[in-house]
């Protein structure tokens, strides 16, 4: 139980902001307009990526997952700006 709940507790932010961000990035057109509505979007994923965690067999799972998807979002974030930093 400890196990998930501090994967919940440390990997659940980063991982839900790693998946706004990347949102943020692939929504067409202006941006400018949008910042307080992903702001405002990144607390209930976040809840649900915690409640979600609790689904998981255990701990270590959960850790391993949640790290897994949190790097690759994150990786795939620096992709994204990099092929529009090229295109443009």
């Amino acid at each position: 139980m400890w196990g998930k709940s501090t994967a919940a507790a440390l990997l659940g932010l980063p991982l839900s902001v790693g998946l706004i961000g990347l949102l943020a990035l692939l929504w067409p057109g202006q941006n400018n307009q949008l910042v307080l509505p992903w702001l405002l979007i990144v607390f209930p994923i976040w809840i649900g990526i915690m409640a979600g965690t609790f689904l998981f067999r255990s701990g270590k799972q959960a850790w391993l997952v949640l790290s897994i998807a949190t790097l690759s979002c994150f990786a795939l974030m620096s992709l994204v700006k990099q092929f529009v930093s090229a295109s443009l």
